[in-house]
């Protein structure tokens, strides 16, 4: 409440002088100082009942100051402050006990109100036996944009819980890397991480690769097999692709979440289950509701604490912390040092990234693979990005299936026109994009040969031609090679 005395630590007068300001104006006694030192003095003394903290400063690091306050006085809430805005910064604050964790730039709104939860909350001191060495080389999530250190801060209030959460994002953004990240960080990180893609089993075997089965419960069952239930009890099990679920599996994952505890395929013997689940998917589950094919009392047990990743386009600024990264994975791995040129990084950032950071990593290795240079020039990513046609369809492996791919054009139609609907022809656009990449790769690979290409493609020679002329695709009289 107010009339209360902040002790404010950060070397930056301009930013102490800005909240001692906003501080002061909402009540509250401020005490700014720009170095450790002080800031220990007062709180030794028993001084403050608030402290708001940057990380690093001239005469040491919070962090390394952070574990002997809370030991000392773990009454007092500690709101910590960070131009590094990475994820371990977070996580880190996290694991010692802070409050709540502010990325620089702040919001002053956000500060206040923070500040005004923390001296109404009684903070319960956190454990601080959990933190280890320093982890900035082990950091799971990369990059220091507006749009992840949202992310950053709901994972790390998360670490302690074993809330169900459902990631959403598109294909490639990084879905498994933060389940992950939940796991390897959280109070179940001794205990089994256990993921399972439901779009890439068959549906008929979905309920016995989830809950195992008996011997003799169906053909080819010739002995008892322990499912994921079993194999990640004590941990987590990260259900990939939620939406591709068959909703007879949707009916027992309920009861299993309602319950606790689930039988085997062929078995009648009730199994109690301690996992911690988290659920991805790129898809949009609202849609699936009405349309039929997602049970919506199971999406509400799945959706207790919902994540959504942002694509790569929404996180531009994240590309050279990414690619980087990318590159001192491939340096690991015994490729030649290699650094991307100023220009080139900027042409990266232009690029729409379809594939999201998947495809980034993609063209990273090839990058590294591929050219002795040790610099990486813009010509040299902009011929690799030219791979991509120009409907924005990777032509690059591995990037997204052309079910997704389409998904993602559908979904991007969609949102440009909320809350209405897009204008007729939705169905003609989308055609017209797949033809057109389809029709010259047949056509290079055909050496520009019409009637070879109407073969292979299944047209009419005529109805071909009509589509080259509409779509005013070129027609390249050699060979190419695919990349």
């Amino acid at each position: 409440m107010p009339g209360q005395t902040i002790l404010l630590a950060d070397d930056d007068a301009a930013i102490r002088m800005v909240l001692n300001q906003a501080l002061s104006r909402a009540g509250y006694e401020v005490r700014p100082t720009g170095n450790i030192s002080t800031m220990w003095n007062w709180v030794t003394r028993g001084e403050g009942d608030l402290l708001i903290t940057d990380v690093s400063m001239p005469d040491g690091n919070a962090f390394d100051v952070m574990p002997k306050i809370k030991k000392m006085r773990p009454e007092l809430p500690i709101v910590v402050m960070s131009a590094q805005n990475t994820f371990m910064t977070a996580i880190r604050a996290s694991e010692l006990g802070a409050y709540e964790y502010l990325p620089k730039p702040f919001d002053i709104t956000e500060v206040l109100a923070v500040v005004g939860r923390a001296m109404a909350d009684a903070r319960r001191p956190a454990d601080t036996d959990r933190r280890g060495d320093d982890l900035g080389e082990n950091m799971p999530l990369v990059g220091r944009s507006a749009a992840m250190q949202d992310i950053y801060r709901a994972l790390a209030r998360l670490m302690q819980t074993d809330l169900t959460v459902m990631i959403t994002g598109e294909s490639g953004t990084g879905k498994e890397l933060v389940a992950k990240a939940l796991h390897n960080f959280g109070k179940r990180k001794n205990g089994p991480f256990v993921a399972i893609n439901m779009a890439a089993i068959p549906r008929d075997l979905i309920e016995a690769e989830l809950f195992g089965h008996e011997k003799g419960a169906f053909t080819g069952a010739t002995s008892r097999s322990s499912g994921r239930f079993e194999q990640a009890e004590g941990g987590t099990l990260f259900l990939d692709e939620i939406g591709d679920m068959p909703m007879d599996a949707q009916t027992r994952l309920l009861r299993v979440l309602q319950e606790g505890e689930y039988t085997l395929v062929g078995g009648r013997t009730p199994i109690k289950t301690d996992v911690r689940i988290v659920a991805a998917t790129h898809r949009d589950l609202s849609q699936l509701i009405r349309q039929g094919l997602f049970r919506e009392d199971l999406y509400y047990r799945l959706n207790v604490v919902p994540i959504r990743l942002p694509p790569l386009r929404e996180r531009i600024d994240d590309v050279p912390d990414l690619a980087a990264s990318f590159l001192k994975a491939a340096q690991r791995e015994s490729e030649p040092p290699k650094v991307l040129s100023t220009d080139a990084l900027k042409l990266m950032q232009q690029y729409h990234w379809p594939g999201n950071v998947r495809e980034l990593e993609n063209l990273v290795r090839r990058l590294a693979a591929l050219y002795a240079d040790e610099t990486i020039s813009a010509e040299i990513v902009h011929n690799e990005l030219n791979l991509t046609d120009r409907t924005g369809f990777s032509a690059q492996a591995g990037t997204a299936d052309i079910t997704t791919v389409i998904e993602t054009e559908l979904a991007q139609l969609f949102r440009e026109y909320e809350p209405n609907l897009p204008p007729p022809g939705v169905y003609q656009r989308v055609i017209d994009k797949v033809e057109v990449p389809l029709i010259s790769t047949v056509l290079n690979l055909c050496s520009g040969n019409q009637i070879k290409a109407a073969e292979l493609l299944g047209l009419n020679r005529n109805t071909l031609r009509k589509k080259i002329r509409g779509h005013g695709i070129e027609i390249v009289k050699q060979s190419r090679q695919l990349g």
